[in-house]
């Protein structure tokens, strides 16, 4: 390709003819380049050229106010931070994909395509009739591409421009991003036709794809953020989705962002007739917004496949090819490629007939377990974290996993069918990501074990305080293999201090913008500001002068966490029980708390009978004036164990202190939640029923749902069990509906939640 001229102009830029030929040719030529570098894969200029070059573009505009344009490349930096997101709704609706984690699924899949999905008039003939056949001997066209993990986005143009990007949401109506999205210089602003091949630009193009950070990307932000001294990122994805939603858009711009098209919403051609005019087929959309300047970076990954055995053997050879490339990648969607045949198979109320997500089953590598460190959690927990040679897990470096429980390396999963073994340092471990993202050991390589390797021996003090250990359950006394908790019972242990402090301070906790991890480690360390309580919290600000000599917290910032310490006193009830590392009550449990006491002294006042009302004997429960139906009482999320313990807490002369000193500080102990009983939610199909909800549900916000349920009487649970009665299982759904099958737990979908809530109501 010839490279563009980026010699000096000609004419004076100083007069406004001149400076706008000049803006015209630089948005020219820096729009070229930007196609050049991330749809064609061929660079037509340095980076350094083009900064020199945006940075001359920027000057212009900025000396003549009357050239700017929202669709100028300077665009990209990021203009002034929003106030919020405001919804848009999809014309077409972004489904989601049913996914298969194994070839007999996807063999299954194909064959409801071919010729059993859907019926033709004539009952037992194949899908299609007698022209079935895209492909020889009656075999299908389908498309193979990656399964980006990113975030799923929409970008609309009308007539070539980009008027909005918006998330994927509930499928429906998603978050205007489009401050965000518009500083993601894969992302054209315009597009614009540049081969005799182009088709004709479509009055209305919604281009649906996935907005994902490059590896490269990540790593260099997890590196600057561990220099910072902030906490990282757990994985692209959340990173970008983190990104996406951030109000600055000089955020976004400053992170690298891509965009990988996979497919289309709403066209509207220029001419009569159906959006077939502009592609009548997937690969044909494919390369049709190619032509327009919209970037495809999967595509030489992406293959038109003959058949289902095309389709595995292209799926087997990405599978070992992966991991090489510069983004994440959890599976490949497969979907029929004429768009004539989508709409023949149609759509279930959750995703299309037509297309399916394979996922690759989690990456499991071996290295050598080079050391166990004891980490003390909030509640005292003590957790074995294994320390081990550098390995790459799913396309990221990984030092750490999880040990899980100290019964676990006691009895742990090896190499050698049906022998197990303890774990030890030295040994070569197996190590995989659950979900992707959480490094865990899940077995040990004993035909590889050193001769010195050495046993690991659980902590009889806390290895922080020096403190009692307590053993839990009381069984693993007697069996260590029972083992499920080490705990330090000691309530002034550092550690335990240090990190409650962390998370009540946290976003779904309290919600203290500034007062973070680097933050409440920096104070604590320091030593001249004391920060060794909840309510010390509340009288930072009688320390303002010595938190200004802290390295790091200048006048503005302290500002910015004194007055989020300020505006978190108004959380309520719910947060509060929530935020303060209490054992038995989480985000739920607080919840559940809040609906049934009306402020903190009521709760206080309760009985443990009273904390536990579901769990009450017949006879009990109508002493106490509640109905002698346990689904028809109100749901507090504690039973008769916890109701005790956690009364037995509430009543410790040290959560009486720390009550009373947050009242005397301001803190809203009421609650936000409060409501009284009503029919529906003692009387509802849900009513005592315990809930879990897995996978990503297409038609509801989970945060919503859950409200949703527990007002109608459920006890939403974050975890399958013998106690729960019902799984919602969403798209993606793992363990949880494995664990649910294995328990013999009713699982429903989302069209049975759907019309259960349209009964309830």
């Amino acid at each position: 390709m010839a490279r563009p001229s980026a010699h000096p102009h000609d004419g004076d830029s100083s007069r406004p003819a001149g400076a706008a030929r000049r803006v015209q040719e630089l948005r020219s030529l820096l729009t070229l380049a930007n196609r050049a570098y991330y749809v064609d894969a061929s660079p037509i200029m340095s980076d350094a050229e083009y900064d020199r070059l945006l940075g001359e573009l920027a000057a212009l505009e900025a000396a003549h106010p009357g050239l700017q344009d929202p669709n100028s490349p300077t665009s990209r930096v990021g203009g002034e931070p929003i106030d919020g997101f405001r919804q848009i709704r999809h014309e077409v609706p972004m489904l989601s994909i049913d996914n298969a984690y194994d070839e007999a699924s996807v063999r299954d899949w194909y064959a409801r395509v071919i010729g059993g999905a859907a019926r033709s008039p004539r009952e037992g003939a194949s899908l299609f009739g007698e022209q079935r056949s895209d492909g020889s001997d009656g075999e299908l066209a389908i498309v193979c591409d990656p399964k980006i993990d990113g975030v799923a986005m929409s970008l609309r143009y009308e007539d070539g421009r980009l008027v909005h990007a918006a998330t994927r949401g509930d499928g429906t109506t998603g978050d205007d991003v489009t401050h965000a999205v518009r500083t993601i210089r894969s992302i054209p602003l315009l597009l614009e036709a540049r081969s005799d091949d182009a088709p004709p630009l479509p009055r209305v193009l919604e281009v649906r794809g996935e907005v994902f950070m490059p590896t490269a990307a990540f790593e260099r932000l997890n590196r600057e953020r561990e220099q910072a001294g902030e906490e990282l990122l757990m994985n692209p994805r959340n990173a970008t989705a983190g990104t996406l939603k951030n109000l600055d858009p000089k955020v976004a711009a400053s992170r690298g962002l891509r965009f990988s098209a996979h497919g289309r919403g709403q066209v509207i051609v220029r001419k009569e007739g159906d959006a077939e005019s502009f592609a009548a087929s997937h690969s044909e959309f494919l390369a049709a917004i190619r032509a327009l300047g919209v970037p495809h970076p999967t595509r030489e990954h992406t293959h038109l496949c003959t058949g289902i055995e095309d389709v595995l053997r292209v799926i087997r050879a990405f599978e070992q090819s992966r991991h090489g490339l510069d983004f994440a990648t959890d599976g490949m969607v497969i979907r029929v490629d004429s768009y004539a045949r989508q709409r023949q198979l149609g759509l279930t109320s959750k995703s299309p007939r037509w297309a399916i997500a394979f996922k690759f089953p989690a990456e499991r590598k071996s290295t050598v377990l080079l050391d166990v460190v004891h980490q003390v959690g909030k509640t005292g927990k003590v957790t074995p974290r294994a320390v081990m040679r550098p390995v790459l897990i799913a396309g990221t470096i990984v030092k750490h996993a999880t040990l899980h429980n100290y019964g676990r390396i006691r009895d742990a999963e090896t190499d050698v069918p049906g022998t197990r073994t303890d774990i030890r340092i030295g040994d070569t471990v197996l190590v995989e990501k659950a979900g992707e993202i959480i490094p865990q050991v899940v077995g040990v390589v004993l035909s590889a074990r050193p001769s010195d390797a050495r046993a690991i021996t659980p902590p009889q003090t806390c290895p922080q305080c020096a403190g009692v250990v307590e053993v839990e359950p009381a069984e693993a006394a007697d069996n260590p293999a029972l083992e499920t908790v080490r705990r330090c019972v000691n309530p002034e242990c550092a550690a335990q201090i240090e990190e409650k402090l962390i998370w009540f301070a946290g976003r779904k906790q309290m919600d203290i913008d500034g007062l973070g991890e680097k933050t409440v480690r920096t104070i604590r360390a320091g030593g001249s500001v004391p920060l060794n309580s909840f309510a010390d919290v509340y009288r930072l600000k009688n320390h303002r002068a010595r938190l200004l000599e802290i390295d790091g917290l200048g006048e503005k910032k302290l500002d910015a966490l004194l007055a989020g310490i300020e505006e978190s006193k108004g959380r309520g009830l719910a947060r509060l029980l929530s935020s303060m590392g209490i054992r038995h009550i989480g985000d739920t449990t607080g919840r559940q708390l809040a609906r049934v006491f009306v402020d903190l002294d009521a709760l206080l006042a309760a009985s443990p009978d009273h904390l536990m009302p579901k769990a009450l004997p017949r006879l009990r429960a109508v002493e106490l004036g509640y109905d002698p139906d346990p689904a028809a009482r109100p749901e507090t999320g504690l039973g008769k164990d916890t109701a005790v313990a956690v009364h037995a807490y509430l009543h410790s002369s040290q959560a009486r202190r720390t009550f009373d000193e947050l009242r005397s500080l301001g803190l809203d102990l009421r609650s936000k939640e409060y409501r009284a009983p009503t029919a529906a939610a003692t009387h509802s199909a849900f009513a005592g029923k315990s809930i879990v909800l897995t996978g990503t549900l297409s038609n509801f916000d989970r945060a919503a749902l859950t409200e949703r349920l527990e007002a109608l009487g459920a006890q939403v649970s974050g975890s399958v069990s013998k106690k729960t009665d019902l799984v919602i299982a969403g798209e993606s759904a793992g363990s949880k509906l494995a664990k649910a099958r294995e328990l013999g737990v009713s699982v429903w979908d989302e069209a049975m939640l759907l019309k259960a809530l349209e009964e309830a109501s």
